[in-house]
């Protein structure tokens, strides 16, 4: 029953990830390729598809280079996954796997702009006639892992009074990000609130069987 358990839950947990690297792909693809840099999309006053790229981490952050970042990302998501087989070889609470498998999946999802999209796509340009469009791998606009993130999400849900201090006139909510950035910030925030003392116990324990380890 245990090995039949963990089975589905390393089931799970690929789905999740490939279904999330799926969706994200789409509709990066989709923005890159029908619309320029700065263009908007409507779709109500408080939502807007705003293409815009990035060289950095999620929601548009710039800390450390670009391929320290690239690497960086390798690195983790080699991490995680190491870590992911680990819990559900150990039958963890499914939750916590579904958790880590978000994670996971949004962090891949931006590093395959990273790591392809320079090489597989031409520059896109604030406000030119033709978006841009795929081209033979290598002939792109950026070396291997020089390739930008491409974000569109855009939630201006209000803006603060003028006569505010601090805040007046600026927008509550102003990050654009991507799918991928959302699967990585709701992961973590479920993992913070829920499943916080279940992350040493994936490093340490070696036991598929304890009564804490229940969903």
């Amino acid at each position: 029953m245990g090995k039949e358990r963990n089975a589905n839950q390393g089931r799970l947990a690929l789905i999740i990830i490939f279904a999330v690297l799926l969706i994200d792909q789409i509709i990066k693809i989709l923005v890159k390729t029908n619309m320029y840099v700065g263009q908007t999309v409507e779709i109500t006053p408080w939502f807007k598809i705003l293409f815009i790229e990035n060289n950095g981490m999620a929601f548009g952050m710039e800390i450390i280079g670009k391929l320290f970042l690239s690497i960086f990302r390798i690195v983790a998501i080699g991490f995680f996954s190491w870590y992911l087989a680990r819990i559900v070889n150990r039958g963890f609470p499914t939750g916590y796997i579904v958790t880590v498998a978000f994670v996971i999946a949004g962090a891949a999802g931006n590093l395959i702009d990273c790591m392809f999209y320079g090489q597989i796509f031409t520059a896109s340009l604030p406000g030119q006639i033709d978006p841009a469009h795929f081209v033979p791998f290598g002939q792109g606009y950026a070396p291997l892992l020089y390739g930008k993130v491409v974000d569109m999400l855009y939630f201006p849900l209000w803006t603060w009074p003028d006569w505010m201090p601090l805040v007046g006139g600026d927008i509550f909510f102003s990050p654009i990000f991507n799918f991928a950035d959302s699967c990585i910030t709701c992961g973590v925030i479920v993992l913070l609130l829920f499943y916080t003392r279940f992350v040493n116990m994936g490093l340490k324990y070696q036991d598929s069987d304890t009564d804490e380890k229940k969903d």
